[in-house]
Formats: structure tokens, sequence, C-alpha cells
């Protein structure tokens, strides 16, 4: 069944969330201060690894650039100080 559920994103340069097979991530945005990803799944499917890459604004992001899906967005935290842009990755080696 097609639903949409939140994950949170953990503030880390590279992390990784098991979402179900073929999900499509919607968006990326901060509720209550915290980052949440949204994304519409079939709840009913096997789990997949999915790589995100975090940035902030004015940091580097060296060969990773290479390895970007998809932009996912970007948002703000404690009132507008913090700024990180999500991009989705493909894995590492």
């Amino acid at each position: 069944m097609l639903s949409i559920f939140k994950y949170p994103v953990l503030i880390q340069d590279h992390f990784t969330l098991e979402l179900p097979k073929d999900a499509k991530i919607l968006t990326v945005q901060t509720q209550r201060g915290t980052p949440q990803l949204w994304a519409m799944v079939d709840s009913e499917t096997e789990k997949e690894k999915r790589y995100f890459r975090l940035t902030g604004t004015g940091h580097p992001l060296g060969d990773d650039y290479l390895r970007i899906i998809n932009y996912i967005g970007t948002f703000q935290m404690v009132n507008g100080t913090l700024v990180f842009h999500l991009f989705e990755i493909k894995e590492g080696d």
C-alpha cells in the first residue's frame, strides 16, 4: 500500500537510511526543529539501503559531487543560522 512516511535526517556528512524498495523521496524539511525526510513508499516491499550526503553552505563536497544522484532539498536550523543541503548519492567504496 502506498503511503507517505517520514525518516529522521542525521546531522552527519554521510548517512544511510533503510527505505522500502523504490521509495520516492519527496522533500526534506524541519519539523519542530528536527530535520526529516518524507518519502512515498510501498510499506509492503522489501527494504534497501539508500545513501545520503549532507553539507552546509560553504562547506566543500570533495569528490562526493561525483556520486550525487539527486538533490533532495535545503533546510534551515537555529532560526536560519545553519543551512544544510541534502543529496542522495551512490554507495561509496
